[in-house]
């Protein structure tokens, strides 16, 4: 059996502030700091996206753990359209975001949270409460990132089937003995042996059961 193909470790988690006041940016960035995490401030929604348009979001950023602090309430681009941008290019599950609101903006973050917001902090915030869910959305991150990753191995290792080891794939997921595949792709048993061995190798894989759980996971 091939040994896993060596995915490259998460980088260091990054939160990203972006708030049109500099003392609520520099009071968060110290909190963070205190906390042993590292964080980037962008006084508008627009500074934002000019760092967006720096980053290879094709090929898979953020590749690191991540999430956004985000104003509701600003000059200009306002938080809620920045967010809605953010949704439709599929940023916010390894991206999430967490609204940082006024008491009169609750029911619009509320809302929201409906439409995959992380979760919305009203102003003035508990520090600790804070914290305790930018890690969590951190994880979530985290746990997105690897999934997408896992995503990319498995599109690759399925390029490499030949033709007819993808017709044996099929009917080993169908659940039919080596006989049967054998008898419906009118070649031998002991074909079907190595094809089987050769989709397990490829797949990396040890058992059907494997292989069907492997072609299950969510977006494959």
């Amino acid at each position: 059996m091939t040994p896993k193909p060596m995915t490259p470790p998460l980088g260091i988690p990054v939160v990203y502030l972006v708030d049109d006041e500099a003392v609520v940016r520099d009071a968060l960035a110290w909190l963070l700091r205190s906390r042993r995490l590292l964080s980037e401030g962008y006084a508008h929604a627009e500074a934002f996206e000019a760092y967006l348009a720096t980053r290879d979001l094709v090929s898979g950023w953020p590749d690191a753990p991540s999430c956004l602090l985000l104003d509701m309430r600003m000059p200009g681009t306002s938080g809620l359209v920045l967010f809605e941008r953010l949704v439709e290019r599929g940023l916010t599950q390894a991206l999430p975001v967490i609204f940082l609101t006024g008491h009169g903006d609750v029911p619009t973050a509320v809302a929201t949270v409906k439409r995959g917001a992380f979760d919305f902090v009203e102003k003035p915030f508990s520090d600790n409460a804070l914290v305790d869910r930018i890690e969590q959305a951190l994880a979530q991150s985290g746990q997105a990132i690897l999934r997408r990753r896992a995503q990319k191995l498995l599109g690759r290792a399925l390029a490499e089937l030949t033709e007819r080891e993808r017709e044996v794939m099929d009917r080993v997921i169908a659940g039919l003995a080596n006989k049967l595949i054998a008898d419906e792709l009118d070649i031998s048993v002991r074909t079907v042996e190595v094809h089987r061995a050769r989709l397990f190798e490829k797949m990396n894989v040890r058992s059907a059961v494997e292989l069907v759980n492997l072609l299950r996971e969510p977006g494959t």
